[in-house]
């Protein structure tokens, strides 16, 4: 297969994903958008309770992906049956998943009280915190049904869903923030309502379409709890739980960055939120390029071809490397620029364009490490790198992060910079992985030809 025709098949997988993705994260730029129309408070508040909520929700997510990479080698070896029963078993473990996670977030709610935070910016994260904790269960269900359409390389239905969904969120933002077409005005609590409704219609519509389409009638889709096997819920959950911790371990080392901002003042964490926000738009876009690495390597490790997988694996990293090389430009000029779509305080605006040159520098390496994550998924290698990821965040970034910011003074800089070590870190371990163990795997089929 010729590089060209990689980059085709790879593109046209990867960018219904990547406008998924981006959909998935634009639910929260606009509301951190229209949030900050309300003030420096809010906004902190809003990053406060989305920086608890996102680490559960990351994990969440991880789990769900447990399925995609085993869909998708079952149907490079053309097993439908098996193909049905992944679909089975992963909806009960998500269902599962979201009731003990819910669980957890209640739990944690308590927290923010003993983080040390800005008083009145706990006192409005809280309730918010509350009703986008509810959203949690309908997210995971619809997370079930794209996860196995993805698997089978199918990506665009999910893809249409988000960006509705999103344009839903939107548009129960401006009605319910600011109290417009008679609603009442719910400020910060309003966009927490609007993320909610638009998740609950979110499965509803990707349910329907999965259940009720020609194109899956061959799975023969059961919703039911009987006839389920114990090794296939190991399978799912080896690959799941692990990928849920390699989420976590970066999400929530950016969760602990926004608790240092906190230290550092509201205006640090607001203009932290920005930075992040405006980073998670290329990051999620760059989990699309992820995703189509790790069902391309997937299937042709289900094909029994060695060569095209390593390829296709090496295409991805090609992709990935030239869409955040082009971000990171977009940020470093547009650093004065983009903060005052989300706030107009000129203090606010200062502190993040200079997070944003930072940001711009890691592009590189949070795309690189994604894709490295993704593509290792696709050949069921999750668990080295999971220990290299919380190495990298909590042994590494974060550590230094705190000493640059609190004892050398480089304030919410420092922080930024520990950020990028552990990325940088992570994506050249991971690339120099994946080469080894597909290379193994060439060498390995050679010996038998």
């Amino acid at each position: 297969m010729t590089s060209k025709e990689h980059l085709q098949i790879t593109f046209n997988l990867a960018a219904p994903v990547m406008l998924s993705q981006l959909g998935q994260v634009m639910v929260g730029v606009a509301d951190s958008m229209m949030v900050g129309r309300l003030g420096a408070v809010p906004l902190a508040a809003s990053a406060l309770a989305n920086s608890i909520f996102f680490v559960v929700l990351m994990f969440g997510m991880g789990i769900s992906m447990g399925i995609t990479p085993l869909v998708s080698m079952a149907d490079g070896k053309g097993k439908t049956k098996r193909i049905s029963r992944l679909f089975q078993h992963s909806l009960w473990v998500n269902v599962g998943f979201s009731i003990l996670l819910t669980v957890i977030l209640i739990g944690l709610g308590e927290v923010l009280y003993s983080l040390d935070q800005p008083e009145e910016v706990v006192v409005e994260a809280i309730p918010y915190l509350w009703v986008i904790t509810a959203s949690l269960f309908p997210f995971m269900i619809f997370q079930t049904f794209k996860q196995f359409a993805e698997g089978l390389s199918q990506t665009k239905q999910a893809m249409y869903i988000t960006i509705f969904c999103n344009l839903v969120n939107v548009f129960l933002n401006w009605v319910l923030i600011f109290g417009t077409l008679g609603f009442p005005e719910l400020g910060l609590m309003g966009a927490g309502y609007a993320t909610l409704i638009s998740r609950i219609l979110m499965p509803i519509l990707m349910g329907v379409y999965v259940l009720r389409s020609k194109r899956y009638k061959l799975f023969n889709l059961s919703l039911r709890l009987s006839g389920m096997s114990k090794l296939l819920y190991s399978k799912i959950m080896n690959i799941g739980v692990p990928t849920g911790f390699q989420y976590i371990f970066e999400v929530s080392a950016f969760s602990a960055a926004a608790v240092m901002m906190g230290w550092i003042g509201v205006n640090a964490l607001a203009a932290h939120q920005i930075a992040l926000n405006l980073a998670a738009i290329s990051y999620m876009m760059a989990t699309g390029l992820s995703t189509a690495g790790m069902i391309r390597v997937g299937n042709q490790i289900g094909k029994g071809d060695m060569h095209t997988m390593q390829d296709a694996g090496m295409m991805v990293y090609k992709m990935v490397l030239a869409f955040m090389s082009m971000t990171a430009i977009i940020f470093f000029l547009g650093r004065y620029i983009l903060p005052t779509f989300y706030i107009s305080d000129p203090e606010v605006v200062s502190l993040a364009a200079s997070l944003l040159i930072i940001a711009g520098l890691f592009q590189l390496s949070d795309g690189a490490q994604v894709v490295g994550l993704g593509v290792l998924r696709g050949m069921e290698d999750v668990k080295v790198p999971t220990i290299v990821t919380l190495m990298a965040y909590w042994v590494f970034g974060l550590p230094f992060g705190y000493l640059l910011a609190f004892e050398f003074g480089f304030a919410e800089k420092g922080i930024w910079y520990g950020l990028l070590i552990g990325l940088s870190f992570t994506a050249i371990l991971l690339f120099v992985r994946f080469r080894k163990l597909s290379q193994r795997r060439i060498d390995a089929q050679n010996q038998l030809s």
